[in-house]
């Protein structure tokens, strides 16, 4: 059996306000002291419409610059600016005392970063902090114990975050606030479970769960899980499902696991297209009751769906796919091996047709770009630096109104490689150029001229070069 983590319970702290923007908010004798740290400008952004929702869903703690960009540029339709809110559980315990608002603001289009730092289940009524909120458009929660922000569920701040959501902002979190949104929540309110515990026993008094909080359109029946792969919490997730579907705490008799490694994160867009910025990321899904799932007993679950996402796959949420899948089982507390890896029972080319291209060199021109155009989306773009002059082009075509994504994974320790993005006579539209070897390279671009247009992915070798493919995922909204 694993160590067991008991939490303790919820007490009113005093937290030490550490940098010189902070704001310290007293509250009545009913709550507890909240602290509020406001970097970025004093005044909120005033704007009629946004252009979400739009999510994040991180493996841990940090902000991940890639997929909060996307969901940034996504609820500001790549104009103007926004302010984000960060609401923590507790103070860290080193460092910075706003790390997230620290990484929010250093990247584009983020006006201002508000941290809320809240201690007890009274918070969620603080009338400053509920202000806040509802003045921002995307409201991010750390990490850190997710039983704390159940503890919302009913109150102000609830209705506050939704709100948020509902008027094409965005919402999302990492580690505890990965787990905070998704409907069903595992809330660890009465200790953290291991794989082996959750697997030897699917009713282990470790696992709890809240639902009726947070159910993010296109997200239903979906269980959330980080750290995934470091911590092996795929058996978990496995028990987790297991017990949405036989407590009925999902509908239609299937529940889905979304489990996603750290240094990782999934950006969900308005159209329920979920996108992996980082490693890896995992659907788990069951639909049937398990054969033995009750008190006492280990679990016996015949042939779970597993898809693994990698840099730049996406997985539709909208439209759940029907293959692409492996299957694992586990009977009697034991899975079969191997539950990170396997050949998928089946091909997924959309009902479009394909949507993967490799070049063919030479496609060093745009007179011999290789066309992309016929292409399903998302749509996927592979090839390599061969030489450290390389140029690889790829035709595409875009229509009034589209927005579109572009993320291009590179090979760790490889190459370094640049995207650009050009208008069909050759001039530069957007670019990505983020240094270092191995360093991904994404950006968003919105066609605002009538009617279809072509243009050019440009990949360039800037430094060092291999066979390693890279792949560019393109997605449009």
């Amino acid at each position: 059996m694993g160590t067991r983590i008991r939490h303790a319970s919820l007490t009113s702290t005093a937290v030490a306000l550490l940098t010189l923007a902070a704001t310290l908010t007293s509250t009545s004798s009913a709550q507890a002291a909240t602290t509020r740290v406001r970097s970025g400008s004093g005044s909120d952004v005033s704007r009629t419409s946004w252009q979400g929702p739009a999510f994040t869903m991180n493996g841990d703690g940090k902000i991940i610059p890639g997929s909060m960009s996307a969901a940034i540029d996504a609820v500001r339709g790549g104009t103007g600016s926004l302010d984000v809110v960060v609401l923590a559980g507790s103070a860290p315990t080193s460092g910075s005392a706003t790390p997230e608002c620290d990484a929010a603001m250093a990247l584009p289009g983020v006006n201002s970063c508000t941290t809320w730092t809240l201690t007890a289940a009274a918070d969620g009524n603080n009338s400053q902090v509920n202000t806040d909120i509802r003045n921002a458009e995307f409201v991010y929660f750390a990490g850190g114990d997710q039983c704390r922000y159940t503890a919302w569920k009913g109150s102000a701040l609830e209705a506050s975050v939704e709100s948020v959501v509902a008027k094409g902002g965005g919402a999302g979190g990492g580690s505890a606030g990965h787990h905070i949104n998704s409907p069903v929540v595992y809330d660890a309110c009465k200790g953290s479970v291991t794989s082996p515990e959750a697997l030897a026993n699917p009713y282990d008094s470790y696992i709890t769960f809240t639902t009726g909080m947070f159910d993010w359109a296109n997200y239903g029946g979906v269980i959330n899980d980080s750290h995934f792969t470091t911590r092996d919490r795929m058996g978990r997730t496995m028990a987790f499902v297991a017990r949405a579907i036989k407590d009925g705490r999902t509908s239609g008799g299937k529940a889905w696991g979304v489990g996603v490694e750290e240094g990782s994160s999934l950006f969900l867009d308005k159209n329920g297209a979920a996108t992996l910025y980082g490693k890896e990321a995992y659907v788990v899904l069951g639909d049937h009751q398990p054969e033995q799932a009750s008190s006492g007993k280990p679990l016996t679950f015949s042939n779970y769906k597993i898809w693994r996402l990698g840099p730049g796959q996406t997985y539709d949420f909208k439209n759940r796919p029907t293959c692409g899948y492996y299957l694992r089982s586990v009977t009697s507390g034991v899975t079969d091996p191997n539950l990170y890896t396997g050949s998928p029972q089946s091909d997924c080319t959309p009902p479009g047709g394909t949507n993967t291209l490799t070049e063919t060199e030479t496609n060093d021109t745009r007179a011999t770009a290789d066309d992309a155009t016929a292409l399903a989306y998302p749509a996927s773009l592979t090839g390599s630096m061969k030489s450290t002059t390389d140029r690889d082009y790829f035709r595409v075509s875009f229509s009034a109104g589209e927005r579109v994504g572009i993320q291009c994974a590179i090979p760790d320790g490889a190459y370094d490689a640049d995207l650009y993005l050009l208008d069909s006579g050759g001039s530069t539209v957007d670019r990505s150029v983020n240094d270092g070897v191995g360093a991904d390279e994404n950006l968003t671009f919105t066609r605002t001229a009538a009617g279809s247009g072509t243009y050019y992915i440009e990949l360039d070798a800037y430094q060092s070069s291999g066979s390693s493919p890279y792949t560019c995922t393109l997605t449009k909204s």
